[in-house]
């Protein structure tokens, strides 16, 4: 088998590790001690989001009690500790999903969270020197559902938007990735108030029900034979 797609680029929240939600109750949680109510539209506004651009739309709700960078960093300061609190899990599949990707082809992420979340979460969970490249929205222009995270991770292997595929979650994660020229395997997040919007999800090439699931159709789409084959 052969096949045009030569790279895969991962998202992080959602897709590899268990934190939707903590990233929810952290924002929640601020805009709370601001007297300030956060729901699900909220959430779904400011997914993929970078730091700086959730930042600026969270301080602008609480009435701008402190600069975008402090509310920034009191966010993120809460998911570091949730880390160390070990409450940042790896979803099911994960760690078996990425071995098994990168031993194929170059792998890079493309991760709405911030450098020192993405680095300390890789590296926590023993998975960073399996990614050629890790890319944070912080470090490009415009944040998701634009794809300048995704191209750029592109970029960092040597490779174009449409010679990669991507896994995403999220509504803003499918459209960017696919702005960018990918093959998009969507995992959707199942809780309620989490599923992707249905014209993002029809943006996605596949739509995998897990990360086993994920794993067969990304090595299936590269031209490698899935496990059950190799068996």
């Amino acid at each position: 088998m052969s096949s045009s797609l030569h790279a895969v680029v991962f998202d992080l929240d959602g897709v590899l590790v268990e934190s939707d939600q903590l990233w929810e109750e952290m924002w929640s949680g601020y805009a709370a001690r601001h007297g300030v109510d956060w729901g699900s539209e909220d959430t779904k506004t400011v997914q993929g989001m970078s730091s700086q651009e959730w930042a600026a739309y969270l301080s602008k709700l609480c009435g701008e009690p402190e600069s975008v960078e402090d509310t920034g960093r009191a966010v993120v300061d809460g998911m570091v500790g949730a880390f160390e609190q070990e409450r940042v899990d790896l979803l099911p599949g994960a760690d078996e999903t990425v071995k098994a990707v990168s031993a194929e082809v170059p792998i890079a992420l493309a991760s709405s969270a911030p450098r020192r979340l993405i680095d300390a979460v890789l590296r926590g969970h023993g998975l960073v020197d399996h990614f050629s490249a890790t890319v944070s929205s912080e470090e490009v222009e415009r944040g998701k559902p634009s794809p300048d995270v995704y191209l750029e991770a592109a970029s960092r292997i040597g490779q174009k938007g449409a010679d990669c595929a991507a896994v995403e979650d999220s509504s803003n994660g499918i459209r960017a990735a696919y702005a960018a020229g990918m093959t998009v395997v969507a995992l959707p997040n199942p809780a309620p108030g989490y599923r992707p919007a249905p014209d993002a999800l029809e943006k996605a090439a596949e739509e995998a029900s897990d990360l086993a699931d994920v794993r067969e159709r990304l090595l299936r789409l590269l031209g490698r034979p899935a496990a059950r084959e190799r068996s």
